[in-house]
């Protein structure tokens, strides 16, 4: 099995769009996002939940107020200033939002009132859609250990891919270069990289190059938009060669895009375009260089 991560160094590049084409060219892969912290790719799959499990990731702390002696040395010992004393009641509580579930508190209280169960910080799906099965996530509001979540997703289709006897596992990476990132390129076979050709674009996607290139994966790049300035699209694909990624090509700015978009389809499910075509031949030579 090969599995093809497909990254941005920013949001908005056009990455989950091209994934979801990718994956209507493919018609045999499996499918996994893992930008657990802002998925949308199930926007344009709309993918039927099969399973739905709750993901947990560390600890947080809870007083048994009843129970408490209000000797005050969790507040005392709490660097986070999580703990929350109610003067007129005389009780102790815990800010839930400051807590980062180190457990200090729970070590130091003298009556041992203090619970400390695991957080539940979002869910993780397995589903179906029109092009193959999906693993997806949803990170609750303010929750940590999103390379965590990343890695659970990556792993369970890999399982998926194992049990349908898959050749071909497709990764919606997150943007940027931070943990969740390298949760999702980690042992992958192929990275593919999808860039505008903007000022930030270009800064961002250097980012990724050069952690691509630290971890001697595989890369590609395109450039998506590139007749919004061909100058800019000139110095990325120049870069992207000096860093060691193969060039795939260029995306036209194209409307259909958005039309697709607010149709929940890929670009590829829109008909003939010339976008369109030119999204098969990048396809192709992914393709070409992941498989050969």
């Amino acid at each position: 099995m090969k599995e093809i991560v497909i990254l941005s160094g920013k949001g908005g590049t056009g990455k989950t769009s091209l994934t979801a084409s990718f994956a209507a060219l493919s018609q045999q892969a499996v499918l996994a996002d893992c930008d657990v912290d802002a998925a949308d790719l199930h926007l344009v799959l709309n993918p039927e939940i099969q399973q739905k499990h709750t993901f947990y990731s560390g600890n947080e702390a809870s007083i048994r107020s009843d129970e408490c002696s209000s000797c005050n040395m969790c507040k005392e010992y709490c660097r986070f200033d999580a703990v929350i004393y109610d003067k007129e009641n005389d009780s102790y509580s815990i800010d839930q939002t400051a807590c980062e579930g180190c457990g200090v508190c729970v070590y130091f209280c003298p009556d041992n009132c203090i619970d400390f169960p695991e957080r539940e910080c979002g869910e993780w799906y397995r589903s179906d859609t029109r092009f193959g099965p999906m693993v997806h996530a949803h990170l609750g509001i303010a929750a940590e250990n999103s390379g965590k979540l990343v890695s659970l997703v990556r792993s369970e289709a890999r399982k998926v891919a194992t049990e349908q006897g898959a050749q071909l596992l497709l990764v919606d990476g997150p943007p940027g270069i931070g943990c969740p990132v390298i949760a999702s390129i980690t042992g992958a076979d192929h990275l593919v990289l999808v860039t505008e050709p903007t000022q930030s674009g270009m800064h961002d996607i250097e980012r990724v190059l050069r952690l691509a290139r630290h971890f001697g994966l595989p890369t590609s790049l395109c450039v998506n938009k590139w007749d919004i300035n061909p100058n800019m699209t000139e110095q990325i694909e120049a870069l992207g060669e000096e860093l060691g990624a193969y060039l795939l090509g260029r995306i036209d700015y194209d409307k259909l895009v958005t039309q697709a978009q607010v149709a929940g389809k890929s670009v590829e499910e829109m008909g003939e375009s010339q976008i369109g075509y030119q999204i098969r031949a990048i396809w192709e030579k992914v393709l070409q260089i992941t498989c050969k």
